[in-house]
């Protein structure tokens, strides 16, 4: 019995030993140099108001002084998303023939603030 929990405990070990942080990115950081990032991708930015299209499941992530669009058609949207707000996104970031696209894999809000009215 002894055995099976020494195992057990060096198999939880051995698994967060291997989970590496992934570095989230703002989106200018990113854009300014986009093939050194190419493909995963943990990203924040602030989700363009009126780029939301539900019809073709993408909308317009922004930063300070670029942007880039993104494809969120396999993921499901979280409470919380709406335009205007900074949102963390974990992607796969390729180049397409209309430039840079980031295809969602997952899409992370913010809790709202209790001070909000």
């Amino acid at each position: 019995m002894a055995l099976v929990g020494a195992c057990l405990a060096a198999l939880v070990g051995l698994m967060f030993l291997s989970i590496e942080p992934q570095t989230q990115y703002s989106i200018d950081e990113v854009m300014s140099s986009p093939t050194s990032h190419e493909g995963d991708v943990h990203l924040r930015g602030q989700v363009e108001i009126g780029s939301v299209d539900t019809s073709s499941f993408s909308f317009e992530l922004v930063g300070q002084t670029h942007s880039l669009q993104v494809d969120y058609s396999d993921v499901v949207v979280p409470d919380g998303f709406e335009e205007g707000h900074t949102i963390a996104i974990k992607g796969n970031l390729v180049s397409g023939s209309s430039g840079w696209l980031l295809e969602a894999q997952e899409i992370q809000t913010g809790c709202p603030s209790k001070y909000s009215e």
